[in-house]
């Protein structure tokens, strides 16, 4: 395992331990997987439409959308440890679960894309067609909260003209991350082969 894959591994089981931990007490509460997603993609929506409110007060409205974005995300990853720890897992739930978190981050990157295009960047426009592109690609549940802390970063720095420049690493690694898979593939396949 080479040590990117290592400290890959590392953080992805210690965030799934964390989130374990997180919804413990909630499992033994009325609150349901269902109730978070719901928060979680409304709270994401309602980060989107903040962020487009930026003209008025650039640090004011992209760190409230930072903030909010960030808390309907957590809410979001937490669904699906609310639904293992409540033993309350169906396949139906865990689709359901994986294309909400795709809804919640659509909503954000549209409004990225629109705010960019606002102000005469037609290139990150395209960067955050990509990076779309690219986390459809992906493997949603292990990138979903880089992706988030990249997107949070972005909008926290956005005032000092790092929006764009953050997609653009978002859309880098997610395509950097297909390359990899697809050349992964081939290898195992050329291998099975022989």
């Amino acid at each position: 395992m080479t040590r990117a894959a290592a400290i890959k591994h590392g953080y992805t089981a210690g965030a799934r331990t964390l989130a374990n931990r997180s919804v413990g007490g909630l499992a033994r509460t009325r609150v349901t997987p269902n109730a978070l997603t719901t928060s979680g993609v409304l709270l994401c929506l309602a980060a989107s439409i903040i962020v487009l409110f930026e003209p008025s007060n650039e640090i004011l409205f992209y760190w409230l959308a930072a903030t909010v974005f960030v808390v309907g995300s957590l809410l979001d990853i937490l669904d699906g440890a609310l639904a293992r720890a409540g033993g309350k897992t169906t396949p139906f739930g865990a689709f359901i679960d994986s294309t909400t978190d795709r809804v919640s981050e659509g909503f954000m990157l549209t409004s990225i894309a629109y705010i960019l295009a606002r102000q005469h960047h037609p290139i990150f426009v395209a960067v955050v067609m990509a990076a779309v592109a690219g986390s459809i690609l992906v493997s949603y549940t292990r990138a979903r909260a880089e992706r988030v802390v990249v997107i949070t970063g972005g909008l926290v720095l956005a005032p000092w003209g790092v929006l764009g420049w953050a997609i653009a690493l978002l859309a880098l690694t997610a395509w950097i991350t297909v390359v990899q898979r697809v050349l992964h593939v081939r290898k195992q396949l050329m291998e099975a082969s022989k």
